[in-house]
């Protein structure tokens, strides 16, 4: 049992719940930094996970570029031929393919068929 000098120490929230028991205390605060820690460490991988998507998506942008190319549409109709062909990801990543087209349309055909740019990419981006 706990003395009543020590009972009077305890927070008040405590006292109200009824803790009379170090152990109990002790059992409650292990149960709020493990709680803590958990959250800190899930954290990062969320954000690896976001990460992972972005830059699935901007690979497939890359790759439909890269189609493009090969179908030997011009540079400057590439982002509508592209946009035509209702593509799979999300309106924001509509942004980099005038970013990306220059990229590919100043490497060589042959380099560009031979090559799994979107590969790079994502590799590149995961880099990061």
């Amino acid at each position: 049992m706990i003395s009543k000098r020590l009972w009077k120490r305890l927070p008040r929230a405590d006292r109200l719940r009824g803790i009379e028991s170090e152990a109990e205390r002790e059992i409650d605060m292990m149960r709020f930094v493990l709680a803590g820690a958990l959250a800190l460490t899930a954290a990062p991988a969320l954000a690896q996970s976001e990460k992972e998507v972005s830059c699935g998506y901007q690979a497939d942008v890359v790759a439909a570029v890269r189609q493009a190319r090969l179908d030997r549409v011009k540079e400057r109709q590439v982002e509508e031929t592209v946009l035509a062909g209702n593509p799979s990801w999300p309106e924001k990543f509509n942004n980099a393919i005038p970013l990306v087209t220059p990229w590919i349309y100043e490497m060589p055909r042959k380099d560009v068929r031979d090559n799994d740019l979107a590969a790079v990419w994502r590799e590149a981006c995961l880099a990061q």
